[in-house]
């Protein structure tokens, strides 16, 4: 019945760890609500509140017929690209400037790749999230938490949960799967394609295999010199 642990899981568009708590011992909520809407219910109701996982339509009919504000916890780049009218937004995660060694390889890195062929920034989690949801809303607020995948908002929705947050949904699987219409949005593009930048947009998939080729032959190049020299040699290549 209780919080067994964690779970981790990486988002490769994202580039970050996102860490989810599974508990044990849920069962269905009730029957009364929409079959598109799906409820988990622990033991520890009376002190956890429930989060819903829907799809766009219900996520549409919770904002039109039940009051639930849109909280929009993409980064930066992504609201700028198309966002739902009305909506708030709180990044869950924020554009990391840290000057750290670490940090700075990472962003190379990170930059080198995501960055150039999905157009996506290098960020950190927002350490004022929880913060910052509380000072536009009350605990009695009902909020729908949208992202582009659908990870990072089961990751801000658990946070919320835990901050005292009764009315929260998500819609599985984010905005990616939200039909042009369904809301209106703002922006230069559908919400469904807010997700999509850089090189990638331009060359679809060969971007992406031709720049994960590059990417590893470089870093194959870099961490073990003599083995590529020796495979130069055999192609007959001069470096």
């Amino acid at each position: 019945m209780a919080d067994v642990g964690l779970s981790t899981a990486f988002s490769p568009l994202r580039g970050s760890w996102i860490a989810v708590r599974i508990r044990q011992g849920c069962k269905p909520a009730g029957l009364s609500l929409s079959p598109r809407r799906r409820r988990t219910s622990c033991a520890a109701a009376a002190v956890r509140a429930e989060v819903s996982f829907v799809d766009a339509d219900e996520a549409k009919r919770l904002v039109a017929e039940e009051g639930f504000t849109v909280l929009d916890i993409r980064d930066r780049t992504q609201r700028e690209r198309a966002y739902i009218k009305s909506s708030t937004h709180v990044p869950l995660f924020i554009e990391n400037q840290d000057n750290d060694i670490g940090t700075i390889v990472k962003r190379q890195l990170h930059n080198n790749f995501a960055g150039l062929f999905f157009g996506l920034p290098f960020t950190k989690l927002n350490p004022d999230f929880a913060k910052a949801v509380k000072e536009k809303f009350s605990p009695e607020s009902k909020l729908l938490v949208v992202c582009q995948e659908g990870l990072r908002s089961a990751a801000a929705a658990d946070t919320l949960e835990r901050e005292g947050f009764q009315n929260i949904a998500c819609i599985t699987s984010g905005l990616q799967t939200v039909k042009p219409g369904t809301f209106e949005s703002v922006g230069e593009s559908e919400l469904q394609n807010a997700g999509k930048a850089g090189l990638v947009t331009i060359q679809g998939k060969i971007s992406v295999v031709l720049g994960t080729v590059l990417i590893s032959a470089y870093l194959f190049i870099t961490f073990f010199p003599d083995q590529a020299e020796k495979l130069f040699d055999l192609a007959g290549i001069s470096l």
